[in-house]
């Protein structure tokens, strides 16, 4: 599902694991360890040698970790962001795919 910003012109992706919207992923041990971040709905994903990572994106605020039900957002300049499922539609509006 895609959807833009009232009234900019911003694309919206629902985030799932393996379609490539993340820019990275860290070891879910060192962001538990960071102490900073609430950590109790982000995206774990277990790899094959039974790691578990966390999904994340990089923009000007720094690292940014992909919550559980979150959309990626992509600005028309490339700068990309994450919204919360539960702030996306007061924000934007859904569009034909």
């Amino acid at each position: 599902m895609k959807c833009r910003r009232v009234p900019l012109n911003t694309i919206v992706h629902k985030y799932e694991v393996g379609k490539g919207l993340e820019d990275g992923f860290e070891l879910w041990s060192e962001v538990v360890t960071k102490g900073w971040i609430v950590t109790d709905f982000l995206v774990k994903v277990k790899r094959e040698d039974g790691t578990i990572v966390c999904p994340y994106l990089l923009n000007r605020r720094g690292r940014v970790y992909i919550g559980e039900g979150d959309y990626v957002i992509t600005d028309e300049d490339g700068a990309r962001h994450v919204c919360g499922e539960d702030r996306i539609w007061k924000r934007y509006e859904r569009i034909d795919d």
